[in-house]
């Protein structure tokens, strides 16, 4: 976990629990160090999103959403979180460099307040490069692989 993140997965989670028992349809918290901004669904469900971002990465973010825009080859996160290659511990990986693609195959998992969100590759093509470690905490729009 990245020590400048002032709130730990748990905390998110905590908090989420506490705004959908409430009354409240959403949060919206900014710090010097942080923004945590959490909303109810309006689907049947009710499920929360959630987003949020530490002081000193919002120059970062900026410049991953500009690389991603700037790469049309990346493949990039959908929402923040914590990025796995599998399905599972010791698992093998979804994709590895040099595995052709298609718009629907899943080649990661991003964790969202403990919800395991698959990530699609959104578009054909080969794993030229993966450009994120099993395990890392990841901004929305963050490269994630480079197809070739």
């Amino acid at each position: 976990m990245n020590d400048d993140l002032p709130l730990s997965h748990e905390d998110v989670a905590e908090i989420a629990a506490i705004i959908e028992k409430s009354g409240y349809r959403e949060l919206d918290l900014s710090t010097r160090r942080f923004h945590l901004r959490i909303a109810k669904g309006d689907g049947a469900d009710g499920g929360l999103t959630q987003e949020w971002h530490w002081a000193g990465a919002a120059g970062e973010v900026a410049a991953q959403e500009d690389s991603a825009s700037v790469d049309p080859d990346a493949i990039c996160s959908p929402l923040p979180g914590t990025f796995y290659h599998a399905p599972q511990p010791g698992a093998p990986a979804f994709v590895a460099a040099g595995d052709t693609v298609g718009p629907e195959t899943v080649v990661g998992i991003v964790e969202t307040m403990k919800l395991m969100n698959p990530v699609h590759a959104g578009r054909s093509g080969t794993i030229a490069e993966i450009l994120v470690p099993d395990g890392t905490l990841v901004a929305k729009d963050q490269p994630l692989f480079r197809l070739a």
